[in-house]
């Protein structure tokens, strides 16, 4: 039997005995079979949860590139590993072969070795999801510079926060992007980032939209006559285990974003054995993940998890609903799709749509569904399922986050039957527990409680860059021996999961983890606001919204609200990015607070929801009064 690929419920079981019985010979064996090592490990693991402190397959070396291509060439080297699709559905997609990519990444990994790049240099990628994308990942890996991705939405100042936090030398961007219908100007962005980014020496810049653009002597190059004169062969730098590949920012619930750092071994076989399982991926499927790079659903499982296992990956440039709201459905017919990964956000926005959009397309390659980025509804799931899975394809319900690195609970298609709504059973090697506010093990059904993780698995995050204390208080302080996940579950009577959501300021809009720390941050730099709360609200397509409660230094008229809400939204869109704009904006004159000046935001939520049937006691607030006009005032 191996440990590698399960095929039923009775081999699920098995194999998460045996990987909870003994981690370490779980992950031994799944290391030595399915990975190539340059010299194989000293130790499996050592962890310590107070420090905390997780080291796996010590001593080993290894360069993730070459078990993501190098290793494929002899036996697969004419298979497709990116099938890009173009944002305009008139474009003629691009098949990269295996030989393709490994010449693509060697080359660009030359070029970034001739402008200065070394082991253990940070790049920042800030591009659209073009092969580019992919390949400058790729690159940074083969020669051991860490790769930190910044998703091509977030604005200036979000973009040159995470370039000074980790000392960024290098930025790879493109002139534009296209999204749809309109074009980005990318490079303006990154042009005025770099005003306050001093570590930047050189900006690599891709052509994409052909637009005229400022290059600044001396620090921004064009990328491909770069290529055209790098050698297409490059030794791929020999990594520690324990080295890291990349920082990936998250946001937190209080003001500076994190940088999650993953190394290399354990998250190599982590996304690999996770990708392999989830989607029961076979030769020659052809899998779809409509993820961006940007976030880490697109670093594990559209490059490192698929490629590590030698599949083929579709990459996505545009959007759902250009040219119309088929165009997912256009794109499985025409590529014959087996997976399909996606957000619950993108579901509910094409369900409300008309069905012919679904019905003109052949869905019949479809074998496995997949949902990522928050739990799926029900009335999503059954759409999904009805709709694009025609009952025949199992929707996988994928509970992680940035710092797990991969997959923690999930079905696993065709062997655990599937539940609307829950997460159904943890991985192999993922040991979940329940705990109650004490931090006491809560050992019944159908309790809600805090989820947390009591045992190292490979792919967990080593540290946040810069600041291991962040880390630690974040993640391991609330709880002693546990990983704390943030986020709040409920386990039913056949032992399934279902994760009721987060428990602290951060709130899931349209897939993307905000923390209320910066918007509110943002906000309050408005000359006219002296302060703000920010809460979700459920919302029909997103998920969740964003509620404002705004107090004004003066108040003002309702032709001056009006004004004030567009300029707050164009403030927060400069800070943060327009995925962080704000729903509703309530003005008020106060927030409920607490004696010690702690604002009462679950009032506020409440209120947000219009569930104010019971508010608990009020009484013993600052400021009571101020809780009726706000309901009064409700938008």
């Amino acid at each position: 039997m191996s440990n590698y690929h399960i095929k039923n419920l009775e081999e699920y079981y098995q194999i998460y005995r045996k990987s909870v019985r003994n981690p370490e010979n779980f992950w031994e064996e799944v290391a030595e079979e399915h990975f190539i090592w340059r010299k194989r490990w000293d130790k499996v693991l050592s962890w310590d949860f107070t420090k905390p402190e997780i080291k796996w397959f010590e001593g080993a070396k290894l360069n993730i590139t070459e078990n993501c291509i190098d290793r494929h060439l002899r036996i697969r080297g004419d298979k497709t590993a990116i099938l890009f699709e173009p944002n305009s559905h008139k474009d003629k997609a691009e098949h990269i072969t295996y030989m393709q990519l490994y010449h693509r990444v060697n080359k660009f990994s030359n070029v970034l070795k001739d402008e200065g790049i070394k082991k253990g240099d940070r790049v920042c990628i800030y591009l659209p999801m073009i092969p580019e994308l992919a390949v400058s990942v790729l690159a940074c890996a083969r020669i051991g510079a860490i790769h930190s991705v910044v998703f091509a939405g977030f604005s200036s100042t979000a973009l040159s926060t995470r370039i000074n936090d980790s000392d960024c030398k290098m930025v790879i961007t493109s002139d534009g992007s296209y999204r749809g219908s309109k074009t980005i100007d990318l490079k303006g962005i990154v042009d005025e980032a770099l005003e306050r980014c001093p570590s930047i020496e050189t900006s690599l810049v891709v052509k994409r939209i052909n637009s005229e653009i400022f290059m600044k002597e001396g620090r921004d190059k064009w990328l491909e006559p770069l290529l055209e004169n790098a050698d297409s062969e490059c030794e791929p730098e020999i990594m520690d285990a324990e080295d890291p590949l990349f920082i990936l920012y998250t946001s937190g619930s209080t003001g500076k974003p994190k940088g999650m750092v993953h190394t290399t071994a354990g998250y190599m076989i982590y996304s690999a054995y996770t990708f392999k399982n989830v989607f029961q991926y076979r030769e020659n499927d052809i899998y779809w993940c409509t993820a961006d790079i940007g976030w880490i659903t697109g670093h594990s499982y559209i490059v490192y998890g698929p490629l590590a296992n030698g599949a083929t990956s579709v990459m996505f440039e545009g959007v759902p609903n250009y040219p119309d709201f088929g165009r997912f459905w256009e794109i499985v017919e025409k590529h014959k799709v087996t997976q399909f990964y996606t957000a619950p956000t993108a579901i509910r926005a094409l369900a409300k749509e008309k069905l012919e959009f679904v019905e003109n397309y052949d869905l019949s390659s479809l074998k496995v569904l997949g949902s990522v980025g928050e739990p799926i509804n029900e009335e999503a799931w059954h759409w999904y399922n009805d709709n694009i899975g025609k009952k025949k394809s199992p929707i996988v319900d994928t509970w992680w986050q940035t710092e797990t690195g991969g997959i923690m609970i999930s079905p696993i298609p065709f062997a655990t039957p599937t539940k609307p709504t829950y997460a159904t059973l943890p991985l192999p090697g993922i040991q979940p527990v329940l705990l109650d506010e004490n931090g006491v093990e809560i050992k019944e059904n159908q309790v809600d409680g805090r989820l947390c993780i009591k045992f190292p698995w490979p792919s967990i995050a080593r540290t946040i860059w810069g600041n291991h204390e962040r880390y630690r208080e974040t993640y391991f302080s609330a709880y002693e021996n546990q990983y704390f996940t943030g986020d709040g579950a409920l386990r039913d009577e056949v032992g399934y999961y279902r994760i009721t959501g987060r428990v602290d300021d951060v709130i899931i809009v349209s897939g993307h983890n905000l923390g209320t720390a910066p918007i509110e941050d943002a906000v309050n730099e408005h000359p006219a606001v002296a302060e703000s709360a920010i809460v979700g609200f459920p919302h029909d397509i997103k998920g969740n919204a964003l509620y404002g409660y705004v107090i004004l230094k003066e108040a003002g008229e309702s032709r001056v609200h009006d004004n004030l809400r567009k300029e707050i939204n164009q403030i927060i869109t400069e800070h943060i990015g327009p995925i962080a704009k704000l729903d509703k904006i309530q003005f008020t004159s106060g927030l409920p607070k607490t004696r010690s000046g702690k604002i009462m935001r679950r009032i506020l939520r409440k209120i947000a929801c219009n569930d104010t049937s019971n508010l608990g006691d009020t009484s013993t607030l600052l400021n009571p009064e101020v809780v009726q006009e706000i309901m009064d005032n409700v938008l």
